[in-house]
């Protein structure tokens, strides 16, 4: 996998007690879809397009895992802070 020189990443800890199920998919993905450029959820060695709810789902992110959200360009920023956001809210749930 050739992996994309990244601007900017955030590591977080997924709350939810359900994990990253596909509702929480779905909200990251609906976030992702704004970006400019690429947005990627990493676990350990797997990379994920954020705004693949396929792929996320793909993962396999319970409860306590540590994953990474990354962007390639600067002007999503504020895309970034949103999806660490959702994710360290447990998804709103």
């Amino acid at each position: 996998m050739n992996a994309p020189a990244y601007c900017f990443s955030k590591e977080v800890i997924i709350k939810n007690p359900f994990g990253l199920h596909a509702r929480a998919a779905t909200k990251i993905a609906m976030l992702a879809k704004n970006v400019k450029s690429n947005v990627w959820i990493i676990k350990d060695d797997q990379r994920a397009d954020a705004s693949s709810i396929i792929e996320i789902l793909t993962l396999a992110c319970a409860q306590g895992s540590k994953v990474t959200i990354a962007i390639e360009d600067d002007s999503d920023l504020s895309i970034l802070t949103d999806l660490v956001q959702l994710v360290e809210s447990g998804f709103g749930e």
